[in-house]
């Protein structure tokens, strides 16, 4: 190993951690190294990776941990609830009977709609609902604060208690040999930052931690670049895949995940060969938290935020929905004007700065042929599900459909191969139609205009371009256990994988090769999946 990355890596680690991270006392000369490849490098990232995040929780006999936090009290007597519908009648009865009341819409799929409520609203909203729908919910979450509380991240470990004063034997004894410590438990956003500059400093080769811009306040908004530029690339436009989290602020796992599939593409370069040679021919871009301000918010005050922290033109209703945000369709049918709408993306397109930061880096990135973007994967929770563009209208087809949908079931075919997780395939506009029926749209809380899988798609050219809702399919919600942190991640990255070979020219699916080489933008709505199909035979 070069001196000078041992050097950076140390001195990495003597940065001051979050005020919320104790102190950690490691002692590296006892600490036994992991047989690996290379036994120093695995050593000192692991123990590096412990002395700023700490060693995973454990209960000692002795030292019992400390008395959990009360529940918290924004919560009391809230409940989540799940209408099984069998129209799109009944599910625009739900969500406008929802709106009405104030309460909050969980998720809106074609077979049922979660809702969050207190529990003496159940009676209200029934009356707002034909008859049919009193009959067919069910409670999914009976205590929202209990659930809450239980998959909030644990009490900050000291390592101290943990060995008892029992000395390097106990120490020993706590030293990991995997490579999760950092995803055994949900991480705030200083620690999210540290973390990737320590990955930055172990891996400068092909790592370099970026800035997308900053958030309403301020907040920097950070990115893991990976990539390795080969001489003969210096004069052409970088491809570059971008993978994002975090735009809905409660929706932890996006964020961890995108991190998981960030640490797994590093640490698989040079010992997997086709993530080797991706990272030769492509950049990826890791956003984990474009809405910083917001995730912030999660972790100090309330847990299921979903918006950005933007004030607004209505003092008491702060945030934008960032992925209604964007300038693509912005003013489609299904947007919301209702400052006091979680799906409410701003008074005009581009409000939102965090929507506008990722929309001018991106745009600087593509000037004078450096850059060219294939595709942005965006990470949500939850209901398990790959959508692909557009988001606006189910009236339009996108020009490549045909290679987005197959590509998108052999996304979910690679999740299900690895995990046995079943990951339903549409377009984002139905994955929360509310009604057809008619000229006029109308959707629910996710779909609808100023999506940033269309924006990149349409004015990027980024035709490979996903939103992807990860874990679980609502036992949970947005309250995913840090158990299922490792599972979603590995599943994901397999996904990933599959996405990396296929637009290397592999999987057997036509079409990757042309449109990357051709290039170009959709410029309007014209076009069809069939015409590309004979461009592509006339090669």
């Amino acid at each position: 190993m070069r001196i000078h990355r041992v050097a950076s890596v140390l001195a990495l680690v003597a940065l001051p951690v979050s005020a919320t991270i104790p102190q950690k006392i490691v002692d590296h000369a006892n600490t036994r190294p992991h047989p690996t490849l290379f036994p120093l490098l695995t050593w000192l990232r692991d123990n590096a990776v412990e002395l700023v995040f700490g060693h995973h929780p454990k209960q000692t006999s002795g030292h019992p941990a400390e008395s959990p936090d009360p529940l918290p009290k924004q919560y009391t007597d809230e409940v989540v609830l799940r209408f099984n519908v069998t129209s799109y009648q009944q599910e625009e009865a739900i969500v406008d009977a929802a709106a009405r009341l104030f309460l909050d819409v969980w998720t809106v799929t074609r077979d049922f709609v979660d809702i969050r409520l207190q529990k003496d609203r159940i009676r209200p909203l029934l009356s707002l609902l034909p008859k049919p729908l009193h009959e067919s919910y069910k409670t999914l979450i009976p205590d929202v604060s209990a659930m809450v509380h239980g998959t909030s991240p644990s009490t900050p470990f000291n390592i101290n208690e943990a060995s008892g004063g029992k000395g390097d034997d106990s120490l020993r004894n706590l030293a990991t040999d995997t490579d999760n410590v950092f995803f055994r438990d949900y991480r705030p956003l200083p620690v999210i930052t540290q973390w990737m500059r320590l990955t930055e400093a172990m891996f400068p080769s092909i790592a370099r931690v970026i800035s997308i811009g900053s958030s309403y306040e301020g907040r920097d908004i950070p990115a893991l670049r990976l990539g390795i530029r080969r001489p003969d690339e210096s004069s052409r436009a970088r491809k570059t895949l971008v993978i994002a989290g975090g735009l809905h602020a409660r929706e932890w796992i996006s964020t961890t995940t995108v991190n998981y599939v960030a640490w797994s593409f590093v640490t698989s370069y040079g010992t997997e060969p086709m993530i080797t040679k991706f990272l030769e021919h492509f950049d990826v871009v890791f956003i984990p938290a474009l809405n910083p301000d917001g995730v912030d918010y999660t972790w100090q005050v309330d847990r299921l935020w979903r918006k950005s922290r933007q004030q607004t033109g209505m003092r008491f209703c702060r945030g934008l929905d960032l992925d209604h945000a964007f300038g693509f369709e912005w003013d489609s049918s299904g947007v919301s004007h209702d400052p006091c709408s979680e799906s409410y993306g701003g008074s005009e397109p581009w409000e939102s700065v965090e929507a506008r930061a990722l929309a001018d880096w991106a745009r600087n990135e593509t000037r004078n042929d450096k850059v060219k973007f294939v595709g942005l994967v965006d990470l949500h929770s939850y209901s398990q599900q790959v959508l692909f563009p557009f988001a606006y209208t189910c009236h339009v087809d996108p020009p490549n459909l045909e290679n987005l949908e197959e590509l998108a079931v052999g996304l979910a075919k690679a999740i299900r191969l690895s995990s046995g997780e079943s990951y339903s395939v549409t377009s984002a506009c139905e994955g929360a139609v509310l009604s057809k029926d008619s000229t006029m749209v109308h959707r629910g809380i996710e779909a609808g205009g100023g999506s940033a899988i269309d924006w990149f798609y349409h004015e990027l050219g980024a035709h490979f371009s996903y939103q992807i809702k990860l874990r679980d399919t609502g036992s949970y919600g947005f309250l995913l256990p840090k158990e299922h942190i490792v599972p979603t991640g590995q599943e994901i990255f397999h996904a990933m994988k599959y996405l990396g070979d296929y637009l290397l020219g592999n999987n057997g699916i036509e079409g990757a090769d042309y449109e990357l080489t051709t290039g170009g933008t959709v410029n309007d709505h014209e076009g069809s999946s069939t015409d590309l199909r004979r461009a592509k035979h006339r090669r």
